[in-house]
């Protein structure tokens, strides 16, 4: 059984493994969302918005990201920080 993070962590690589790298600023993400500014993450009990990957975590993101997985790793630690998993 998948775990709620490890669900958040693949729905995130598979998402933002859509834009083009390099990234330089979170708003270059915005067209790879699903659904745009409105894109929510969820898993189990765990429902994530986009918005608020961006407003709330923004602390933990640094750009540039040259791949994914960095970026995921950052917004997975700023999550794990806030007690969310």
């Amino acid at each position: 059984m998948t775990t709620p993070e490890a669900e958040i962590r693949r729905q995130l690589i598979e998402v933002f493994g859509a834009a083009e790298y390099p990234v330089t600023d979170p708003f270059e993400l915005i067209p790879v969302l699903p659904d745009g500014a409105a894109t929510t993450f969820e898993a189990g009990d765990v429902t994530i918005g986009a918005m608020e990957l961006g407003m709330e975590y923004a602390d933990y993101q640094e750009y540039p990201y040259d791949s994914v997985e960095p970026l995921v790793e950052d917004l997975m630690t700023g999550l794990r920080a806030n007690n969310v998993f």
